[in-house]
């Protein structure tokens, strides 16, 4: 068990994300933060140790995005921080493909829209907390 954490505590043992990919570019989701921000991130999920990703990935990125999609292979793999900036705390993420035949969103309402952009493109805007790996790639 991590320091700090009361017992019984659940930690998150990964962050998996969906990577939609049309002509080179991914589905971006646009949440405006507490301070009126418009930030960007993948549709993701938190897993827990003894869940599998593949099918709350699949469950979550139809919720998020309003698309039925086939979640697939690793794309690639990289880390990210869910403790805070002072304490950090690293688990890994898993950045999925996803195919579909229909790329047609409807984002939930937790979101204020989508964006169809590369990574390069991406790089430029406000990342949310759980798309801050994407400035490491």
């Amino acid at each position: 068990m991590a320091r700090g954490t009361k017992t019984g505590a659940r930690m998150a043992k990964a962050l998996a994300c969906g990577m939609l990919e049309d002509n080179g570019r991914l589905l971006f989701l646009k949440r405006i933060d507490a301070h009126n921000t418009e930030r960007i991130e993948l549709p993701c999920i938190l897993v827990y140790s003894g869940s599998d990703p593949l099918s709350q990935l699949k469950g979550e990125f139809a919720r998020q995005t309003g698309i039925d999609a086939e979640v697939c292979e690793i794309a690639f793999e990289t880390r990210h921080n869910i403790g805070s900036r002072r304490k950090k705390l690293w688990v890994p993420c898993l950045v999925f493909r996803v195919k579909t035949k229909n790329a047609k969103a409807k984002p939930s309402a937790e979101f204020s829209g989508f964006k169809w952009l590369s990574l390069r493109e991406a790089k430029k805007w406000k990342l949310g907390r759980n798309a801050e790996w994407i400035m490491r790639i």
